[in-house]
C-alpha cells in the first residue's frame, strides 16, 4: 500500500495525467509529471515535473529515484521505456496492456482469444495485401495504422475499391489493418477499476457519440437497446483485466449491434467517456484508478443523479465558458492549453 504523502509519478503530462493529478491531491498525494512537453496541463497542478524524452533513461532512472509508484496517462510510450522504469519502481498498469493496446492486430487477436467479437480485419503490409483484403471484407471499410492512432488520426475510410491506391499513400504506406465495417445502433464503453486484490468496480457505461472520430458526448444511463449490451460487454472487460493482471482504470469502446456487443478498441488508462464521473459518480474513474495504483480499497461507482451528460470542449466552443458557468447544472473543465485549435480537447463539461 502507498499511503498518503507518499509521491505518485505520472509519464505523461496532458488533461488526464492533469485530472489524475487533482484527484491524488484531494487524497493527499503529490504527483510529479514526467512528459517532453513545453506545455503541460498536467504539470500546472502537479508538485513537480521533469521535462524529458521517454526514452532518455538517465531522466527516467532520476525520476525513479523521486516517487513511489508510477502510472501513465495515454498510451503511446514506448514500452521499452516503461519495461526500463519498471526495474525501478512499480508500473501501474504494467507494460502487458500497453503493449496490447499500441497494436490493433495484437488487440484484436488477444480480443478475440477471450471470446470477444470484432469486425472482420485483415493485417495489410502492403499495397497489393489491401487490395486483397478488399476482395475478401468488401467497401466500405476502414484502413488503420496499427500503432500511434487516437481521436480519428491514422485511419482512411475506403468507399470503393478503386480508392485503394490513394488510401494506402494517405496512410504513409505503413503497417496496418483493414477492418470490415459494422453497422451499429450506437456506441458505448466499460470502465472498469481493478484494484492490486483482483477487486473490480464497474461504472455505468455511457452511450458516446462521436463527431469526426473524436468523442463529441457521453450520456448516462444509456438508452435501453445499448445498455442491454453492457453485461456482456463487462463480462469480457473483467476477462481482459483479469488475464492482464491489470491495476488501475481500463476501458473497452463498443459498438451495440443486433448481434450483440463488437469491440472495437482498448485504452490501459483513464478515458474521455469516463469525464462524467468526477461529478456524476460517487467515486470518479481518476479517484479510483488513483486507489488501485496506490493499493487502496476501490469506491462506489455509483451514480449521484438520475441523468449525466458529459461534452467535449473542441477548438473554439471553449470561448462559451461564460455562458457553461451561468448554467446551475453544468460543472465545467478547462485544461489550460493556450492554443486553440480546431478539433482539439480545450475542456469538457458535465451537466448532471
Amino acid at each position: 500500500m502507498i499511503a498518503p504523502g507518499s509521491t505518485i509519478g505520472i509519464l505523461g503530462g496532458g488533461q488526464l495525467g492533469r485530472m489524475l493529478a487533482l484527484a491524488a491531491a484531494n487524497m493527499g498525494y503529490r504527483i510529479h509529471i514526467f512528459a517532453p512537453e513545453a506545455e503541460l496541463p498536467a504539470g500546472d497542478v502537479a508538485a513537480q515535473v521533469t521535462r524529458a524524452a521517454f526514452d532518455d533513461f538517465d531522466a527516467l532512472d532520476a525520476f525513479a529515484g523521486q516517487i513511489d509508484v508510477a502510472t501513465f496517462e495515454f498510451e503511446n510510450i514506448d514500452v521499452a521505456s516503461v519495461r526500463h522504469l519498471a526495474t525501478k519502481v512499480a508500473v501501474q498498469p504494467g507494460a502487458a496492456a500497453l503493449e496490447i493496446a499500441q497494436d490493433r492486430l495484437s488487440e484484436k487477436a488477444f480480443v478475440h482469444e477471450l471470446g470477444g467479437a470484432t469486425a472482420p480485419y485483415r493485417a495489410v503490409d502492403s499495397l497489393p495485401e489491401l487490395v486483397m483484403a478488399l476482395d475478401a471484407l468488401g467497401t466500405p471499410a476502414l484502413l488503420k495504422t496499427r500503432r500511434m492512432g487516437y481521436d480519428g488520426k491514422g485511419q482512411v475510410r475506403i468507399n470503393a475499391d478503386s480508392e485503394a491506391e490513394a488510401a494506402w499513400a494517405a496512410i504513409g504506406g505503413q503497417s496496418c489493418i483493414l477492418e470490415g465495417f459494422v453497422q451499429f445502433d450506437g456506441e458505448f464503453s466499460v470502465l472498469l477499476a481493478r484494484g492490486q486484490d483482483g477487486d473490480t468496480r464497474v461504472y455505468d457505461v455511457p452511450h458516446n457519440r462521436h463527431d469526426g472520430g473524436i468523442l463529441a458526448t457521453s450520456q448516462v444511463p444509456a438508452p435501453a437497446d445499448i445498455a442491454a449490451h453492457a453485461p456482456e460487454a463487462m463480462a469480457l472487460a473483467r476477462r481482459v483485466a483479469e488475464r492482464l493482471d491489470y491495476v488501475g482504470l481500463l476501458t473497452l469502446e463498443f459498438f451495440a449491434t443486433e448481434n450483440g456487443p463488437v469491440f472495437n478498441e482498448m485504452a490501459p488508462r483513464v478515458h474521455n467517456s469516463g469525464h462524467w464521473t468526477i461529478e456524476g459518480a460517487r467515486v470518479s474513474q481518476f479517484e479510483n484508478h488513483i486507489r488501485a495504483v496506490c493499493g487502496l480499497p476501490l469506491g462506489n461507482p455509483a451514480l449521484t443523479a438520475p441523468s449525466v451528460r458529459m461534452t467535449n470542449l473542441l477548438g473554439d466552443a471553449v470561448h462559451d465558458w461564460a455562458t457553461l458557468l451561468a448554467d446551475p447544472n453544468a460543472h465545467l473543465h478547462l485544461y489550460g492549453k493556450s492554443e486553440v485549435k480546431t478539433g482539439r480537447k480545450m475542456g469538457h463539461v458535465t451537466w448532471l
